[in-house]
């Protein structure tokens, strides 16, 4: 058995190294589910909603945390309500394993509030 891509660590891309495409990126994305989807080939989104805006900046909050441990930095963009995160791999421009490993972490942090 694998271990879970939450549980993971984002590994820094070097370059040198081919995008994930074909099987090998359906898999990590079946794997990440969430509601993530892979843009183009590209890149790694999703946006959540939030009830509030301070809720929504506090989520902000915590990837940008978690980005600095893992070394592994998304696009985020806030909104009243709603945050879109979007990543991938920028040495490579396209998706590696870190990419689905930073997203799985961004969804272990999503606590919906009711």
């Amino acid at each position: 058995m694998s271990i879970p891509l939450a549980q993971q660590q984002c590994i820094p891309c070097r370059g040198g190294v081919p995008p994930l495409e074909g099987a090998a990126l359906d898999a990590l994305a079946e794997e990440l589910g969430a509601d993530w989807r892979v843009v183009d080939g590209h890149h790694l989104e999703k946006e959540y909603r939030f009830p509030d805006f301070v809720t929504a900046l506090d989520f902000v909050n915590r990837v940008g945390g978690m980005a600095e441990e893992q070394n592994h930095h998304p696009d985020l963009f806030l909104a009243w309500g709603r945050v879109v995160v979007r990543i991938w791999t920028h040495k490579i421009d396209g998706l590696t394993e870190s990419d689905f490993v930073f997203a799985a972490k961004a969804e272990s942090l999503h606590r919906p509030r009711a």
